[in-house]
């Protein structure tokens, strides 16, 4: 197989195209070292280093670096290795090792990030956040369940008696034009209906 191409992207790196298609990224040391030059062979035995030896370590490595700074779910990770154009199954090897060492875990992070967002945002708008993250909705609802015990339902129920009292909203007396008001203003924020409905006051039977 032959290299028809190698062009520079940034700060050493380059990308190395065989019989035209674009195959993988590489540091100028390693190219140096495997002798890898434009229009040259490439052999099997170094292809055979590169896709099971050199880019697998770095992409473990690369997920290591990404952990140091901030958690991820699964998902995110692999949009980021993906981001740094690591072949898929560098990707899943690199999450499968820090998922053995328990550094990805999704369990845990829907349970932080549900615990940390509890007092600012609806338990709704959890959910999508979560779900833009890649946690399936059965993890979240699951994780909710498990914290329903310590009080993730009087929290959403505080959060909107908070919002109630800045608005100096006082459902005795609210009309009902100012009771469905406020009642879009709330299902606009994310929370649940049926919470909305007993802050108000509403009749729903």
């Amino acid at each position: 197989m032959t290299v028809t191409q190698i062009t520079g992207i940034s700060r050493g790196r380059y990308r190395v195209y065989i019989e035209e298609q674009s195959a993988f990224i590489l540091y100028g040391g390693e190219l140096r070292r495997l002798g890898i030059q434009e229009g040259e062979e490439v052999s099997e035995e170094c292809l055979r280093e590169i896709r099971g030896k050199i880019l697998p370590e770095r992409a473990k490595k690369r997920a290591m670096n990404l952990l140091q700074k901030r958690d991820y779910t699964a998902a995110g990770l692999r949009e980021k290795l993906k981001n740094g154009e690591y072949p898929e199954e560098c990707i899943e090897e690199a999450v499968a090792y820090v998922e053995s060492y328990g550094y990805v875990d999704d369990l845990r992070y829907t349970r932080d990030f549900i615990t940390y967002n509890l007092d600012r945002k609806s338990r709704t708008r959890i959910e999508q956040d979560l779900m833009r993250k890649g946690i399936p909705k059965d993890t979240i609802r699951a994780v909710f369940e498990e914290l329903e015990g310590e009080g993730t339902s009087q929290n959403e129920a505080a959060m909107i008696r908070n919002l109630l009292e800045k608005k100096k909203y006082d459902a005795i007396t609210a009309t009902w034009e100012e009771k469905q008001r406020m009642y879009a203003f709330l299902y606009r924020r994310g929370f649940r209906v049926d919470a909305i409905n007993s802050a108000l006051l509403l009749d729903i039977t």
